[in-house]
């Protein structure tokens, strides 16, 4: 989870966010080059004394400032595209959560293991625990196997949510009448927060998500003994 005075990014849990931050960076990178490129030209306009009264027209420089900024687009938009359509591949899954947005709470099902169904509500801020984390953390964890290949599957029963975990790279609409997915791999065990990031009304930045990534020998206990 971001931390104080946290200016960059979360620390990645999956490859994808990984991939993430370092599209993040390359994009970066380039317009810190164009920008420190511009600023220098215009510096240097400022102070330049050099006046040409006959110069009409320059039609190499023109092809040149068309040309450079187009071949400059395309060093960012081929890695935007294939970053695109990784984050868009469900690639045999071996857990699916269904995830359900409510005002002001989410609702997830296990469909693969007896359908497990149960309420995720934020904790209010007079029942938190001493090493609890205020409007972030709630009553029932999400609780995932990490290693695995993981697809989700959101919708809402109300009004337009958006399941967001960062650390994840996942963000992904909860619209209703719709079911949306997408997939993640937890590389990492931990506990990896979030919340909804749609603006759906009062209080709709209170509907924290938390993650608990575990091994999967934990989680196949943590499944007996629910279904139990």
């Amino acid at each position: 989870m971001s931390t104080w005075a946290n200016l960059g990014l979360q620390d990645s849990a999956s490859p994808l966010m990984e991939q993430l931050i370092f599209f993040h960076d390359h994009a970066l990178l380039i317009l810190v080059m164009i920008t420190v490129l511009v600023g220098y030209l215009m510096f240097m306009l400022f102070f330049n004394s050099y006046v040409n009264r006959f110069l009409l027209h320059g039609q190499l420089i023109e092809m040149i400032w068309t040309i450079l900024p187009a071949i400059i687009l395309l060093f960012i938009a081929l890695p935007s595209l294939r970053l695109l359509y990784l984050l868009d591949e469900i690639n045999e899954p071996s857990v699916t959560l269904k995830s359900i947005g409510h005002q002001w709470y989410w609702s997830y099902e296990y469909s693969d293991f007896n359908n497990i169904e149960f309420d995720s509500y934020m904790i209010p801020t007079n029942e938190l625990a001493t090493d609890g984390f205020r409007l972030l953390d709630v009553d029932n964890r999400v609780v995932l196997p990490m290693n695995s290949q993981i697809r989700i599957l959101v919708t809402a029963a109300d009004v337009i949510h958006s399941w967001t975990v960062p650390a994840l790279g996942v963000k992904v609409d909860g619209t209703p009448g719709r079911l949306n997915q997408t997939n993640f791999f937890i590389n990492r065990p931990g506990l990896f927060y979030g919340q909804c990031s749609e603006i759906c009304g009062a209080n709709h930045s209170f509907m924290p998500i938390v993650i608990e990534s575990v091994p999967v020998n934990y989680f196949i206990k943590w499944i007996s003994s629910n279904n139990s």
